[in-house]
Parts: structure tokens; C-alpha cells; sequence
């Protein structure tokens, strides 16, 4: 993802409870570019495990706009928008480099990419499967990428194999 105009600034939109997807696509509709990043999370429901992609930051999305249009209240105005985040009577401006440096540890759809280097001794937290949640050492990387980590299971350091892609920096 990058930024499509170049005279754009991007700004935080807190976002109306449980819109974020309808708030994304009335913005696109407009003729806005939007960010909102994903992460993989796993609860426990009905005794399963399930995944599903929640938002990074819950409540808000990031939409790139033209100021010197005056485009701020259109997005105000959106269905599942409640306004932009504002220090004072003007929209702040997030900085550049946040927005960019958030991209680029996204995939194209906006989902949160893993560590790209994991090395021995690194400190994770898993995010899928019955120990979602735990933090978790790096032991060791075998060639074929499965990730070996120690979990502390009942007082004690238990080793199992994930898949790198289940592993978040702490």
C-alpha cells in the first residue's frame, strides 16, 4: 500500500462501534484512501478456538486527505465515522513516516505481516491455536522455517513447534 496523492496528509478517524468495514467502504466511496490494519486473534468461543482479523488499533482508521479542499468535514459526516481526531478546531495531521512504516509491515489487504527475522532468544507472544496469548523464547529455526519456542506451561518451560506466521513481537 502506498499513498496515492501526493499533496494528501493523513489523519486518524475514530471510527462508530462495530463499523469499521462500512465506515472503510463509504470513505472509498468518496474518493478517499483508507488504512486500516488487521492482526490475526484467537479466542475461545463454545469451547473452539477460533481466529478471525480484528483491527490493530480497535475504534479507528487512517484516511489520507486533501486540507487545503476543506474534505475534513465530508469525512466527519460519513456513515460509521464519528469524527476525526482533532487537537483543537483542526484535524491532526498523523505524521508520515507512521502511516508509511505501518504499510509496510502489511500485506496489500492491510493484515499485519510477521517479524521478518526471527532469531534465537527473541521474546514473541503467540497468536493462534490453544496458547494464543502466551509469550513465548525463540529456541531455534529449523530449515524448513518451523520455529521452535519455549512456552511457560504450569511453572515449567515447555518446547513445541509453531509456524512463524502464529508468532507477534512482544
Amino acid at each position: 500500500m502506498t499513498l496515492q496523492n501526493k499533496e494528501a496528509a493523513w489523519f486518524l478517524a475514530q471510527l462508530k462501534p462495530n463499523s469499521a468495514q462500512i465506515a472503510a467502504k463509504n470513505l472509498k466511496r468518496q474518493g478517499f484512501q483508507t488504512f486500516l490494519p488487521m492482526k490475526d486473534e484467537t479466542e475461545q468461543r463454545n469451547g473452539k478456538f477460533v481466529t478471525a482479523q480484528r483491527p490493530l488499533f480497535v475504534g479507528y482508521i487512517f484516511v489520507a486527505l486533501d486540507t487545503s479542499q476543506g474534505l475534513w468535514r465530508a469525512v466527519n459526516s460519513t456513515y460509521g465515522i464519528t469524527r476525526l481526531v482533532s487537537f483543537g478546531t483542526e484535524p491532526a495531521v498523523v505524521p508520515f513516516e507512521l502511516v508509511s512504516e505501518l504499510m509496510q509491515r502489511c500485506d496489500g489487504s492491510g493484515k499485519l505481516l510477521p517479524p521478518a527475522q526471527l532469531q534465537p532468544g527473541d521474546q514473541m507472544r503467540l497468536t493462534t491455536g490453544p496458547f494464543a496469548s502466551f509469550a513465548a523464547e525463540v529456541e531455534s529455526i529449523d530449515r524448513d522455517r518451523r520455529v521452535w519456542v519455549l512456552i511457560d506451561l504450569m511453572g515449567r518451560a515447555t518446547r513445541m513447534a509453531v509456524h512463524g506466521d502464529h508468532l507477534r513481537a512482544l
